[in-house]
């Protein structure tokens, strides 16, 4: 167990700094992408770390931890915006399971390194806002 909590401080230290080194990187915006229709905070210029605490501090909420297992972590947030569920990963081969696991059911969900939300879809835009990720729609079949 101390084993455990070791190497999470580690990691969790390591996703703290990870926004701040992107966000002093000077990749600014670019202009040439055309995605600059979307309205954006300067935190969503920086992908959310895979971490269920701060996903949910930088969305308002006051997360629940639901799932506590090896492969993933869930938490439950309750929010004015509405309800959602923030899933973390250790590696996003994992994520790619549940999410191949979840597309039997449809729906969309935010994704990005190492985690997903689960939510309704205006709910999703509102935290893409926030944590930045991507909205993948699991009903359609994908791309690959």
């Amino acid at each position: 167990m101390v084993r455990k909590l070791s190497r999470g401080g580690v990691l969790a230290l390591g996703l703290a700094v990870l926004p701040l080194v992107a966000a002093c990187s000077g990749g600014g915006g670019d202009k040439a992408s055309g995605k600059g229709s979307e309205k954006s905070s300067p935190v969503a210029a920086v992908v959310a770390p895979a971490k269920v605490e701060v996903i949910a501090e930088l969305t308002g909420c006051e997360v629940k931890i639901r799932t506590e297992a090896e492969e993933l972590r869930e938490g439950v947030c309750q929010t004015g915006d509405g309800d959602y569920l923030i899933t973390t990963f250790p590696k996003d081969e994992l994520k790619e399971v549940w999410l191949e696991s979840a597309s039997m059911y449809g729906g969309k969900y935010l994704v990005g390194p190492r985690w997903a939300v689960s939510a309704k879809p205006d709910v999703l835009k509102k935290l893409k806002v926030k944590v930045g990720g991507t909205i993948r729609d699991l009903s359609q079949p994908s791309a690959s």
